[in-house]
């Protein structure tokens, strides 16, 4: 519980009103624009002062009344009309096809990097090749010199 039992912004907000009323009392003859000001200010802070007590009222008794204990006999239900159990059996599923997921993408990771490193085998072939190709041309030119 805070300040005043968290009525202090009420407790400011009306002893500034309080204050202002009372200085009406004293400026308000002298010129009209104060009487103006304190016409518009006094009403509007007693308002605010009327706003905030209403919205700690409002607050205590929300907390007051959604702390109290719901019975354990009583199922919980969810926005979609399931309950407890049946949400715990849905999240076994959802587990159960998660980790066969992720067993068969490890597979597919292991096929993946089998199919890289044959990849990286054929394109070493294919240099090999290259390179034998290149040399039978060389050959070729020397023996014609």
């Amino acid at each position: 519980m805070g300040y005043l039992k968290n009525h202090l912004a009420t407790v400011t907000t009306g002893v500034f009103a309080a204050v202002l009323t009372v200085l009406w009392q004293y400026f308000a003859d002298t010129t009209p624009i104060l009487n103006l000001i304190f016409l518009m200010a006094v009403p509007i802070t007693w308002f605010l002062t009327l706003m905030c007590w209403l919205a700690q009222k409002s607050t205590d008794y929300v907390h007051s009344h959604g702390s109290e204990k719901k019975s354990s006999n009583q199922t919980v239900m969810t926005a979609d009309g399931q309950s407890v159990p049946e949400i715990r059996q849905i999240q076994s599923d959802l587990a159960s096809e998660l980790a066969e997921i992720k067993k068969t993408v490890k597979l597919k990771d292991g096929e993946i990097e089998r199919l890289n490193q044959e990849i990286s085998n054929l394109q070493t072939l294919v240099q090999i090749e290259s390179l034998k190709t290149e040399l039978a041309n060389l050959k070729m030119l020397a023996s014609k010199k």
